[in-house]
């Protein structure tokens, strides 16, 4: 299962694709529909087919994104944070031969498109939970077991 937690970083990007959608693609694409269905025959008509399809892609968005705002939970840094791997940090790791990484643990609907975040319920994130600076970690996979150090601990405040 997954967690229904979001950075309020996370929900401002939901909120704004939300937007977007509502008063700018969905009306840009209604439109084109209106126009390609004003030609007349639909049948081999491959603009009003195609816009068709979009503005159903885009329904179904705005309906799963309306869910999901209503659902998520948005964390907010505390200073109970400071010190500790929590939702929400910026983590800096180092594994034995010297290679390194920064990660964001957040929920999953803030994965897309940003490759240094992992989701919290990722093996690496439950690992990492509050875990602290000079901390070991095992993290456990599918391709065996990974030792990593905690090198850096931040917030977005």
């Amino acid at each position: 299962m997954k967690t229904m937690m979001i950075t309020p970083e996370g929900m401002e990007k939901l909120k704004a694709e939300l937007d977007h959608l509502w008063r700018v693609e969905r009306p840009d694409t209604t439109q084109k529909v209106a126009w390609a269905a004003s030609l007349g025959d639909r049948s081999e008509n491959a603009d009003y087919h195609y816009n068709k399809k979009r503005l159903r892609e885009i329904d179904r968005r705005i309906l799963y994104l309306r869910k999901c705002i209503d659902d998520l939970k948005v964390v907010h840094y505390s200073p109970f944070q400071d010190g500790k791997v929590m939702f929400g940090a910026w983590v800096e790791i180092e594994n034995n031969k010297g290679f390194k990484k920064r990660l964001r643990i957040v929920g999953s609907e803030e994965l897309i498109g940003s490759r240094d975040y992992i989701s919290m319920d990722s093996p690496m994130a439950q690992a990492l939970q509050k875990k602290q600076v000079g901390d070991e970690v095992i993290v456990k996979t599918a391709t065996g077991e990974f030792v990593w150090r905690i090198r850096k601990i931040e917030y977005e405040q």
